[in-house]
């Protein structure tokens, strides 16, 4: 894997977590009887490979909760 594919994958995983992080606190804010989210993580590819389709796609998921501070 050459180091600018590794790298773009970092900055596009990196700004991900960023808004992700954002988007859940504003949505614990606006809604403050939430006590626990259960959340999927899903990594899809959406390449249009045309008539060259991959063997195996790529698709990834991770599930998990987010407990409020108390």
């Amino acid at each position: 894997m050459t180091s600018t594919l590794r790298n773009d994958m970092r900055t596009l995983l990196k700004t991900f977590g960023i808004q992700a992080d954002e988007a859940v606190i504003a949505h614990l804010a606006r809604n403050n009887q939430i006590t626990q989210l259960r959340l999927r993580l899903v990594l899809e590819d959406l390449t249009d490979y045309g008539n060259d389709t991959p063997v195996e796609g790529l698709a990834f998921a991770l599930e998990g909760e987010i407990g409020r501070p108390e």
